[in-house]
């Protein structure tokens, strides 16, 4: 029977729906998303390898990106959206009770999945959950709470009462915006198709450097259906240079004559989105000119300037010298030098850049992922020459950013499109191009020396890093300044200077992800410390531990510090080292007496990192109020992108105010409605946004307290819209009724923290951050010595958090930062033109991840909120290193450059066997 003949019904969650007119060749994924609305069904690669767009297909799970119509015809189609209708409900209630969703673009793949299993076995295991969720892809979570919602779906579900007030900290609270992850109500920027929507399309530079001239665009559009207008860089009104450090801004939102890295955007296609979606645009009119491409760093100082307004292609250097580090180094008793070169990591997001903006009167309304909403609506502003109180931002969901939605990418393409056509106007990143455009982790090519006197107390360290910045400044400026505070790991060091330097290049972008440089510098550090140890005589872990910063330490930046939690993590090692290097002697002595070629390694690594900016202003701002109808409403303008500042900083507001959490609503990021909470990066959000909600809760609580004429003691109800005061003198009544103020509030408060910093002089002397996080983390693997490969198999992890605000999104945090972190180890490397998709470029699967043990470490911090740091960047650090001092336990082997691919291990292995 031909497809023709089929009847064009499907079955949809039960329901039939007519597929009538639609090719039986279109992908199951589209009719799902835009001819049913079932936006649950999520699409994150269009090639099968992400996972996301699982459904199940007579009961069995299948990618809808690769199922064609036709084959769906006749067939059961389920979809997440009938999980409950299903009775699996259950499933969904553990994912919520384990935290198994983070940014939650995954989710509906993973449950799919799940819904298949668990739909055949009644108690999987865990070999048997990870067998079957494995084709579905999770850059957030690291998979472990994936795997234990699965293993515990079964389970009675229990309504447990919320904390009481003043309890909300410290709680194992699941996260407030959890349900609309797995119940799939959650919006991403691809989900966002507004009626009448054109569609936009970038025309982008196949080479990493090339002239270009555009033909005749008007003749093109007219004999080209569907297509409604073609914009370029002379459209822009505005500046056309975007950045996210104003002095460095020098990225245009369109090239201009001139390409600099391979994925540029030289031109928008905007048009009706049945003719523009599918359209083969390779008859564009745009001429190119190759030229040469500068692609290593180290040719960048004799090339010509990439950028005519500066002089060279050196960016920016950082440094950091406290004292005569060579002359220390000549004295010390035992010296070690190495070097280390990293490559361009992608950030692997699930979810592609999208978003979709359009006209509300005069003020231009865009929404998109970001991790930076004001930012973004003040480049944009910029480039589209509009005041910036005429351009809103409303950011959608954000499929995972890591750093790389910091910058600015498709919100000003969106924003023109729509002032040109004034039609609604959306973009979906394919995964080519987000892979293409979008900025990677810094490559490092790095050297140090390290000096130790008799005893191994470290006396001096000199480290030089150049890191490629590609293009376009970006966060260049901040990774160059960064690395060098950081470069010394959490110890005292002596006499130190540090020198990084950003270098342009035609390679692509690269900006933030996750530790601004920080974990490149700490590969180089911490692989030295264990070769400098065994110089010393000393066991690897005592050797961190004797020279570990501690209360009342300088930093070599000349920072007095407090609330050092470093010793302690180590000291939560102790006992897993030991147990751990007793296991791996004995199992490599049997190995060598069985002459197998499996080889066990044991390493360790630590990690410290400021949060916040690098000297420099670092604000956030928080509004919480009650409405005369008694509804208790928080302003929190914090993008949450998995990590959960949604749940933390309303569990601190909580706190601070004396009400529960169930009593807050939640006003999301939104330029228009929300105070600047700042971006979502350089783990700030829970110390500096968590400072100012809990200055706006004790500022609202004060003024409660004061209307009621009780003392500090009292304790607050919220109930029925009536406001309760109860103190010894009894309880009473706040009136919350008459007239509002400016915003609707009958009580409102709003306030605003700013960690104290202050300036780097020119040798680096001051003190860049209020606060730093620390960690150390112990890798256990095994090394198959003939072929290379590497298996980790435990990561035991502490991580000093100050004051733990929810320890289920911080353990979350941890296993997903060292997912991120065995990446960079062992597999990723972004390499332009041949790893733009997700089957040639790898990052971890179930497969891949270790058994992890959390260790939650609090150390108070005098300045954090209930004496809170912050966690994200700091998990992925120690992790890469770790790895590779196992490694090297196991082998000898001394890797000098990441990943530690299989013939990379073998040579050093060789290298080794040899010396």
């Amino acid at each position: 029977m031909s497809l023709d003949a089929l009847e064009p019904v499907l079955t949809v969650n039960g329901r039939a729906v007519s597929a009538g007119g639609l090719s039986p060749t279109r992908r199951l994924s589209d009719v799902l998303r835009g001819h049913c609305g079932l936006t649950g069904t999520k699409v994150g690669c269009d090639a099968g390898d992400c996972g996301a767009c699982t459904v199940l297909l007579d009961g069995s799970p299948v990618c809808a990106c690769l199922t064609p119509l036709g084959q769906a015809v006749g067939r059961a189609i389920t979809t997440v959206e009938a999980l409950p209708a299903d009775g699996l409900s259950r499933l969904q209630a553990a994912f919520l009770r384990h935290g198994a969703a983070q940014c939650g673009i995954c989710t509906p793949g993973m449950l799919m999945a799940a819904a298949a299993l668990v739909a055949r076995e009644d108690a999987p295991d865990r070999a048997a959950v990870e067998e079957a969720l494995s084709g579905v892809l999770c850059r957030c979570t690291g998979y472990a709470k994936i795997v234990d919602a699965v293993c515990d779906f079964a389970a009675r579900e229990t309504t447990a009462p919320g904390p009481r007030p003043g309890q909300a900290v410290g709680a194992r609270l699941p996260r407030l915006d959890g349900l609309e992850k797995v119940d799939a109500r959650e919006l991403f920027g691809a989900d966002l198709m507004p009626q009448d929507a054109l569609l936009v399309r970038a025309i982008r530079s196949p080479h990493p450097h090339a002239g270009f001239r555009l033909g005749d665009l008007a003749a093109w559009v007219a004999t080209t259906p569907g297509v409604v207008s073609v914009l370029a860089a002379e459209d822009l009104p505005g500046v056309n240079r975007f950045g996210v450090i104003p002095p460095f801004a020098d990225q245009p939102a369109l090239a201009e004559r001139v390409a600099r890295f391979r994925g540029e955007a030289v031109a928008l296609v905007v048009g009706e989105e049945t003719a523009l979606a599918d359209a083969d645009l390779a008859d564009f009119p745009v001429a190119w000119d190759p030229r040469p491409a500068i692609t290593d760093p180290a040719e960048a100082a004799a090339a010509p300037a990439l950028h005519a307004a500066r002089p060279g292609n050196l960016l920016i250097t950082g440094r950091v010298v406290s004292a005569d580090a060579e002359d220390a180094l000549a004295r010390a008793a035992f010296t070690v030098e190495g070097s280390m070169q990293t490559a361009f990591v992608e950030h692997a997001y699930i979810e592609p850049e999208a978003g979709a903006a359009w006209l509300e009167g005069d003020t231009l309304v865009i929404r998109a992922c970001t991790q930076a909403p004001v930012m973004d609506r003040d480049g944009t502003a910029a480039i589209l020459g509009l005041p910036a109180e005429r351009v809103r931002i409303v950011p959608l969901a954000a499929g995972g950013g890591f750093g790389s939605k910091l910058d600015v990418s498709l919100q000003p393409l969106i924003g023109l499109a729509a002032l040109r056509t004034g039609r609604p106007c959306r973009m979906v990143y394919t995964r080519r191009e987000s892979m293409q455009s979008t900025t990677k982790r810094h490559p490092g090519r790095m050297r140090a020396r390290i000096g130790a006197d008799a005893e191994g107390r470290l006396t001096g360290m000199a480290f030089s890093g150049d890191f490629d910045t590609g293009a376009y400044a970006s966060w260049g400026p901040t990774v160059a300044n960064r690395v060098p505070v950081h470069a010394s790991g959490p110890y005292r060091v002596g006499a130190y200077r540090a020198e990084a330097r950003a270098i342009h290049t035609h390679n692509p972008v690269a900006g933030a992800f996750r530790g601004f440089g920080v974990p490149q510098a700490a590969l180089l550090q911490e692989t030295l410390f264990d070769r400098l140890a065994e110089m010393c005589g000393l066991d690897r872990l005592a050797f961190r531990r004797l020279n570990a910063l501690g209360d009342g330490d300088r930093t070599a930046t000349g920072q007095t510090l407090r609330g050092v939690g470093i010793g302690a993590c180590l000291d939560a090692l102790r006992s897993h080292w030991d147990r751990a290097l007793a296991e791996a002697e004995a199992a490599n002595s049997a190995a060598r007496a069985a002459g197998t070629p499996l080889r066990r390694g044991v390493g360790v690594a630590s990690c410290w990192y400021g949060c916040g900016n690098t000297s420099l202003p670092n604000p956030s701002t928080i509004r919480v109020g009650l409405t005369p109808e008694g509804r208790l409403v928080l302003h929190q303008g914090a993008t949450d992108i998995g990590q959960g500042s949604n749940t933390v900083i309303t569990q601190i507001c909580a706190d601070a105010l004396g009400l529960p959490v169930d009593a807050f609503t939640l006003i999301g990021p939104d330029t228009a409605l929300t105070p600047d909470c700042g971006k979502t990066s350089a783990s700030r959000q829970t110390f500096v946004t968590g400072n100012a909600a809990a200055a706006a809760g004790g500022a609202l609580r004060a003024e409660i307290l004061r209307r009621a004429n009780a003392g500090p003691e009292a304790t607050l109800a919220l109930s029925d819209g009536r406001l309760q005061v109860q103190d010894g003198h009894g309880t009473r009544l706040v009136p919350l009724e008459g007239p509002a103020d400016p915003r609707g509030y009958a009580i409102s408060a709003e306030e605003t923290y700013d960690p104290p910093t202050s300036p780097l002089d020119e040798n680096g002397q001051g003190v860049p951050y209020a606060v730093y996080g620390y960690g150390a983390q112990m890798a256990e693997l095994r090394v198959d010595t003939g072929l290379g490969t590497v298996k980790v198999t435990r990561i035991t992890a502490a991580h000093d958090l100050g004051r733990v605000i929810n320890p289920q999104l911080a353990e979350g945090q941890i296993e997903g930062g060292i997912a991120q972190g065995l990446g960079l180890a062992l597999m990723e490397e972004y390499i332009p033109g041949r790893t733009e998709n997700l089957h040639d470029y790898l990052i971890p699967t179930f497969g891949d991840m270790p058994q992890i043990r959390s260790i939650l470490i609090e150390t108070p911090d005098p300045v954090g909120p209930f004496g809170a740091k912050g966690l994200g960047e700091h998990v992925l650090i120690p992790t890469a290193p770790a790895i590779l001092n196992a490694i090297r336990h196991a082998t000898g082997a001394e890797i000098a450059r990441v990943p530690a691919l299989p013939h990379r291990v073998l040579a050093a292995i060789r290298k080794a066997g040899e010396a």
